[in-house]
């Protein structure tokens, strides 16, 4: 059979072999099991609803025992044995186009080149999952072979609910993952929940089928990082020529950030305590140089100091270990972060010093509250450690990954001088927010369902030649991003940031994004590009994220843990013409810590994508720019006043400002006793 007629056939007709395993593939660690009897059993039966009756008596003893083993049901047995990757789109056979391009986005969530996890279904960040079991997955691939532009896919946490009849403006996808009602959102009721198979956790992009490897975080990163230069450390135009920068991490996002130091000139140093993540960025090219030796890590970081050279050095080995070492022999950093996975803490996300990969996924599965307490105690080692370095001159923060409010439960010193607040900012305080995300300014990424390299490097050229014409004419307060953002997709090829399918980020607001999207939609129609281009985004960006602790950590008027503008983003985005929305609890930094929401476009060079990319794109960005401004952040009022003079059919609501003596008089003698 063609790929076409597997995938249309869904559930093969009868129970098939278990497919090959390659031990090269790395495996998610045992998860804890909180379940009672009678919910273990729960587990099993909500299972078996995917499975044809006839096969439940051979299958049930397997699905049982993979609870036991996995702490979740995979369905391994039923994982395909085509190679997942993806595919141009014209071999999908799909009736739709626009279903075929979200085929293509799932399988490149899935390919083992992308996937931290591929056979237990995640992608990245320890948890980040697009489907709970295989069985979803053959079931979603087939309704999207079947469905025609008038209906609609609804997916529960990967459950496929059914194709429902709708129009050809609505989505063809509509996603949810972990959306349980908020007094049930512990790291606890997601263990259990996860179990019974009932909610998942998507991560940001992962269960929104828009991950595009390290590259999607890349170029943000590194944008984070030429800011941090130019605003802790003075420097220009020269970029980070011979600066240090100190970090954890080389998983699925976190993996981008080698890369992003090299470009911005630096010398990076990241700690990697799983070897197979390390050794597989290394051969993927996005890390330069493998220590397995804290002296011999030091040594080669010293020289590329020296001689003010940009390279990338993983040291194999605990990140506890290395900042201590530091302190003990007083080498000095300039900047210093963490990009571990501390929103899912005791699950896989961070593992504790004096540990081996191997032990700590044992140990997490054994006796989860002394793998806690363990982790707990080396997250205390390690904010010491940092604080230390910092006393020294390192300029420290937070990468929205929950280091700090982990550090602070934990017990660590971390705290700030205001009530609830950090001894160090979040990235988004002091460089994302201000920056980027109050003038509109985040993660446009778009993928070449041709899947041919050639017409990528095209998107490169067209993308450039519109930034070009925008930074020419950019505003004082905007043309350092435009700036930025040409010189990075200018670099684009040679960086050579491909992983998985062929894909594109660069860092655009309103204006620019809209100017792209319609530059690639004429080259779709004229066949300069070959065949239809996603538009996306990460959902870390201006309007789609509600998150206290990274991308609303810049808001100050109280409602940062409010969550109605990533849900209204999501509801505008559905009815202005997106190809698919999602909306998400967990995000980056931890479940019940965050909602986000995200979108998929389909660019097919019709009059009817020109109308929808319009109409959409200006909605995604100004919803969270105008929400910028309502909290008097002085960007987002000056670029809400600027798209109100651009499109006279938006009006916002403008904040007054009320003078701070005012106030506080007025509540001073309010409040006084007597």
């Amino acid at each position: 059979m063609t790929l076409a007629e597997i995938i249309r056939q869904g559930l093969p007709a009868s129970l098939p072999n278990a497919p090959a395993v390659d031990p090269d593939i790395p495996r998610a660690p045992a998860r804890p099991l909180n379940l009672s009897a009678s919910e273990q059993q729960l587990a099993l039966t909500n299972a078996l609803r995917y499975i044809p009756a006839e096969w439940h008596a051979e299958y049930a003893p397997e699905l049982a025992a993979e609870l036991a083993e996995h702490g979740r049901i995979y369905m391994h047995r039923l994982r395909p044995h085509y190679s997942m990757f993806a595919r141009p789109i014209g071999e999908y056979g799909a009736r739709s186009t626009q279903a075929a391009a979200i085929m293509h986005m799932i399988q490149n969530n899935l390919d083992p080149a992308v996937a931290q996890h591929p056979y237990e279904l995640i992608t990245y960040g320890g948890n980040g999952t697009v489907f709970q079991n295989w069985a979803q997955y053959l079931l979603v691939m087939k309704y999207l072979s079947e469905m025609t532009e008038e209906q609609t896919l609804v997916i529960y946490s990967g459950h496929p609910l059914g194709l429902f009849p709708s129009h050809k403006d609505a989505p063809r996808v509509v996603v949810t993952n972990g959306m349980v009602i908020p007094n049930y959102s512990s790291a606890d009721d997601y263990i259990r929940m996860s179990a019974l198979g009932v909610t998942s956790y998507g991560q940001m992009t992962a269960g929104s089928y828009m991950y595009i490897g390290p590259q999607g975080i890349v170029h943000g990163t590194t944008i984070t990082l030429l800011n941090a230069g130019r605003l802790y450390l003075g420097t220009g135009e020269e970029g980070l020529r011979g600066k240090v920068f100190v970090t954890a991490g080389l998983g699925g996002m976190s993996g981008a950030q080698a890369k992003a130091a090299v470009i911005a000139g630096a010398v990076c140093v990241v700690a990697e305590v799983n070897p197979d993540a390390a050794v597989k960025r290394h051969s993927q090219g996005w890390v330069d140089v493998l220590s397995y030796d804290l002296d011999e890590t030091v040594a080669l970081m010293e020289a590329a100091r020296a001689e003010g050279r940009a390279q990338s050095i993983a040291y194999v080995g605990n990140v506890i270990d290395l900042w201590e070492h530091f302190v003990e022999h007083g080498i000095d950093v300039d900047l210093g972060s963490d990009q571990t996975s501390l929103h899912i803490p005791f699950t896989g996300g961070y593992y504790p010093a004096g540990l081996s990969v191997a032990e700590s996924d044992e140990l997490m599965s054994s006796d989860p509250e002394r793998f806690k307490t363990q982790v707990q105690a080396s997250l205390v080692r390690h904010a010491a450690a940092v604080n230390h370095l910092a006393d020294r001159g390192m300029s420290f923060w937070d990468y929205g990954n929950a280091f700090l409010l982990e550090a602070s439960r934990a017990g660590a010193e971390v705290a700030g001088d205001t009530p609830g607040g950090f001894r160090y900012p979040s990235y988004v305080e002091d460089i994302m927010g201000p920056m980027c995300f109050d003038f509109g300014f985040g993660p446009f990424r778009w993928v070449c369902t041709s899947a041919d390299p050639e017409d990528l490097a095209e998107s490169d050229r067209i993308a450039a030649e519109v930034v070009r014409e925008l930074a020419a004419a950019a505003p004082g307060e905007t043309r350092q991003q435009y700036a930025d953002n040409l010189r990075w997709i200018e670099q684009a090829q040679e960086n050579q940031l491909v992983v998985g399918s062929q894909a594109r980020i660069l860092y655009a607001d309103d204006e620019g994004r809209r100017a792209i999207a319609s530059a690639f939609n004429e080259s779709i129609a004229s066949g300069r590009l070959k065949a239809p281009v996603v538009l996306g985004r990460d959902h870390h960006d201006v309007s789609g994220t509600d998150s206290p602790w990274r991308e609303t950590a810049n808001i100050y008027d109280g409602s940062r843990f409010c969550a109605d503008m990533a849900i209204h983003n999501v509801i505008g985005d559905g009815f202005r013409g997106a190809t698919w929305i999602s909306i998400h609890n967990g995000g980056g930094v931890g479940w019940g810590e965050v909602v986000n929401g995200g979108f998929g476009m389909v660019l097919d060079g019709s009059p009817d994508a020109q109308r929808r990319l319009q109409a959409m794109l200006h909605w995604d960005v100004n919803n969270g720019v105008a929400r910028r401004a309502w909290a008097q952040n002085e960007g987002a009022e000056f670029a809400t006043r600027a798209a109100m003079d651009a499109n006279p059919k938006l009006q916002v609501t403008m904040p007054v400002a009320a003078d701070n003596t005012l106030v506080k008089n007025a509540i001073a003698s309010a409040f006084s006793e007597g």
